[in-house]
C-alpha cells in the first residue's frame, strides 16, 4: 500500500526501493573494497592498501539514493547522468575484464558487486525515462 502525507507527494514504493538498493550496494561495496581487504592485508602482515581500489562511488550511490528519497528539484537529471556514466564504465571494466579475466578473490567480489551495481542503474536509468513524473522534486 502507498503511503501519502498531506504535505508531500504520495510515497513511491519503487523509488523507495532503488533508494534503498543503492544504500544497500554502498554498504556492501565499503565492505568488498575497504573493509574486507584492509583487514585481510593487516592480518597477513601487508601494507593496509595493498588490496583496496580506491574509489568515491559509494559516496555518490549514497548522494543518489538520499536525492530519490527527499527529491529535490535535480533528482531526475542526477539519476540519469549517474546511471549513463555508471553504465558506461562498468560495461568498459567489464569487457576489458572479461578479455583476460583474473578470478582472484578480491577480483571476483569486484566483479560480482559489479554485476550488481550495473543491474541497479539499468533500473534506475529505465524508471527514470519510462516514467520521469516519479523522479520529480516533491512539494513543499
Amino acid at each position: 500500500m502507498v503511503r501519502s502525507r498531506p504535505d508531500r507527494q504520495p510515497a513511491n514504493t519503487w523509488i523507495t526501493f532503488l533508494a534503498h538498493f543503492l544504500f544497500i550496494l554502498a554498504a556492501w561495496t565499503l565492505f568488498i573494497k575497504y573493509l574486507l581487504p584492509i583487514g585481510f592485508a593487516l592480518a597477513n602482515g601487508e601494507p593496509w592498501s595493498s588490496h583496496v581500489y580506491w574509489d568515491a562511488w559509494p559516496v555518490i550511490h549514497v548522494w543518489v539514493g538520499w536525492a530519490l528519497l527527499a527529491r529535490p528539484g535535480y533528482t531526475y537529471r542526477l539519476a540519469v547522468a549517474v546511471s549513463a556514466v555508471e553504465i558506461i564504465i562498468i560495461c568498459t571494466l567489464f569487457a576489458r575484464f572479461l578479455a583476460d579475466p583474473e578470478w582472484s578473490i578480491w577480483r571476483s567480489n569486484w566483479f560480482v558487486n559489479k554485476v550488481f551495481v550495473l543491474a541497479c542503474f539499468i533500473l534506475l536509468l529505465v524508471t527514470a525515462l519510462t516514467r520521469p513524473g516519479s523522479l520529480q522534486a516533491k512539494i513543499a
